[in-house]
């Protein structure tokens, strides 16, 4: 992180409100580009910074991929670097890396079976998941995932029968696609109801591009597709992703950070009503960091989902901060 962004994140701070609260951080990734490092330390110096983070989950996002072999096999490199910074994270204090999400290309077919357990063994046991990113927009002013999807790839026969290795090893997919794929993923949840889904981001509701200007009329739209997608019992949803860009509300070009009202103020009302549609049992907040630190820091973000969700019970709220994430990636 260069001086100006993090001078422009000190313009705005906050003390962690309920710092007691156990958290699962089911969202984060870990990479060492020119530009940007976050590795062990960085993700240590935001979840030590007040909130009681105990635990996390590493999601795929390109990093230290093998050079060589089997092109199929090369992501399986990003597995084990990730297992080796978690097993770092677990002989020194501060949060754990409990679970890994990595990427295979689940368009293989049921030939992507190697390919999962070469990860499971490369995770050291704690390799959980696939994210195959299939966010896709016909509009160029949208970028296509660094998967580079196929429009429709949800869809296709192969990349279901993908997705089913996965049911078949106990390990989950994670979906990560723009709002109008929302339909897209109700047929794969029902062609694959043995595999636990998580959605990620909130469903991706779009805010550039040729939905600029329209937010009313695309969260209607989120609203109508996502209480589809709640119907659909084995996919639980992460709530998050609100510090993007992509979703049109314009935090990086303010003068400072949001305050954890304002993104409260701003998001509340459709978390709260995406929580009741999939119940908090199904729900896990997010950080999605380093990206979202566009929209502000660790604690503001983490304030502000405790400010959503301070009517919820405390049951609820072990739930939404915690125990979803837990269950989903079976991280006990």
């Amino acid at each position: 992180m260069d001086d100006a962004k993090r001078q422009w994140l000190a313009r705005t701070t906050e003390a962690a409100l309920q710092p007691e609260l156990p958290i699962c951080d089911p969202h984060h990734h870990l990479w060492d580009h020119p530009t940007d490092r976050y590795l062990l330390d960085e993700l240590r110096a935001d979840t030590g910074a007040g909130h009681n983070v105990v635990s996390t989950v590493f999601l795929e996002c390109g990093s230290a991929y093998r050079e060589d072999g089997p092109e199929e096999l090369r992501p399986v490199g990003e597995t084990a670097f990730v297992a080796a910074l978690a097993e770092e994270s677990a002989r020194t204090p501060g949060a754990e890396i409990k679970g890994i999400a990595s990427f295979a290309d689940l368009s293989l077919g049921e030939a992507v079976r190697p390919v999962l357990e070469a990860h499971v063994e490369a995770g050291r046991g704690r390799f959980r998941g696939i994210r195959h990113a299939t966010a896709h927009d016909p509009s160029p002013d949208i970028r296509v995932s660094h998967t580079h999807p196929r429009p429709g790839l949800m869809r296709e026969a192969t990349f279901q029968r993908g997705v089913a290795e996965l049911g078949r090893l106990d390990l989950t997919f994670d979906a990560w696609l723009y709002h109008p794929q929302l339909p897209e993923l109700v047929d794969l949840a029902r062609a694959c109801p043995d595999v636990r889904i998580v959605l990620d981001h909130l469903g991706g509701p779009l805010g550039i591009g040729p939905y600029r200007g329209r937010r009313d009329e695309v969260l209607v739209d989120w609203r109508r597709d996502l209480a589809a997608v709640a119907a659909c019992p084995n996919v639980v949803l992460k709530v998050g992703g609100i510090g993007m860009p992509i979703y049109g509300l314009p935090w990086h070009k303010g003068e400072r950070p949001p305050s954890s009202e304002e993104l409260a103020a701003a998001w509340g009302d459709d978390i709260r009503w995406a929580i009741e549609q999939f119940g908090p049992s199904r729900c896990m907040f997010e950080s999605n960091f380093p990206v979202d630190r566009q929209g502000g820091s660790y604690v503001v973000l983490w304030n502000a989902f405790k400010r959503i969700a301070a009517g919820s019970s405390p049951s609820e709220q072990a739930d939404l901060f915690h125990d979803t994430a837990v269950r989903a990636y079976r991280l006990a």
